[in-house]
């Protein structure tokens, strides 16, 4: 019986997974190779939220992100990554990003949590907040059984 609703549980992160998980393999590898001026934007825009991140220089500061992304895909990829830890890495990097959208100027209507058009693309992570905050619940609800 047990075995049965390991394997419903996986059926049900299936999707969940393999779309998210396809989502960060591509963001993770696009940055790989990026060019000075990319990696410069990219590096102060998060410097600009989260001021510790001037300690790096710009290209070890993408280098960093790419193998971050690269590695939440594959938590998320790989079915033997347990729900619960998949799901704290999302969480955790989706955090991070609506943490750049709520305090980076711009990204929302004034005296309002709804995006501007240039909040939009950070806006959106709270879909991915949401799938992380789900694996995570249900991986811990797993392990209490």
């Amino acid at each position: 019986m047990a075995v049965r609703r390991g394997w419903r549980s996986a059926a049900r992160q299936l999707p969940l997974r393999l779309t998210v998980g396809a989502f960060f393999l591509n963001s993770g590898l696009s940055k790989r190779g990026a060019d000075d001026a990319t990696a410069e934007q990219l590096h102060q825009f998060a410097a600009g939220t989260y001021p510790f991140l001037n300690k790096l220089d710009a290209q070890r500061f993408v280098r960093l992100l790419s193998a971050g992304e690269v590695a939440i895909a594959a938590a998320l990829l790989l079915p033997v990554v347990p729900a619960a830890v998949a799901g704290t890495a999302v969480t955790a990097f989706s955090a991070g990003t609506l943490g750049l959208y709520l305090r980076t100027p711009g990204m929302r209507r004034e005296g309002s949590v709804l995006p501007t058009e240039q909040g939009i693309p950070l806006a959106k992570d709270v879909w991915i907040l949401g799938i992380g905050l789900s694996l995570l619940a249900e991986g811990l609800r797993r392990r209490r059984r």
